[in-house]
C-alpha cells in the first residue's frame, strides 16, 4: 500500500515557495517521545535524523495531518501563499 501512495505522490506537481507554510517548533518538539508526525505524514515530510526531528515543507501535500496529530500543538500550519504549493489538477 505504501508503494501505491508513493507512486501517486510522485505524480504531483509543486510550485515551490521560499516562504515556508509550516513552521515546527523543534525545541518544544524535542520533548515529544512518540513523534506521531513521522509515521502520520503521507508525504514523508517529517524524519528523525541523529535523534533530531527534521522537516521538509517542500514535499507537503497540504493535508494538515501534522497540525491535527501533534500532541503539543507545536506545528504552525497554514496553506501556502496564492500560486504556490501542490497542484492537485493540471493539464
Amino acid at each position: 500500500m505504501r508503494d501505491d501512495l508513493e507512486n501517486k505522490l510522485g505524480l504531483l506537481k509543486y510550485r515551490f515557495d521560499e516562504e515556508a507554510h509550516i513552521v515546527v517548533d523543534k525545541e518544544e518538539c524535542s520533548s515529544c517521545e512518540s513523534k506521531p508526525c513521522i509515521p502520520s505524514c503521507p508525504a514523508g515530510c517529517f524524519k528523525l535524523e541523529d535523534g533530531e526531528l527534521t522537516f521538509q515543507y517542500e514535499d507537503c501535500i497540504e493535508c494538515g495531518t501534522c497540525k491535527i496529530i501533534c500532541p503539543y500543538d507545536v506545528v504552525d500550519w497554514s496553506y501556502p501563499r496564492g500560486g504556490f504549493g501542490v497542484v492537485f489538477r493540471h493539464g
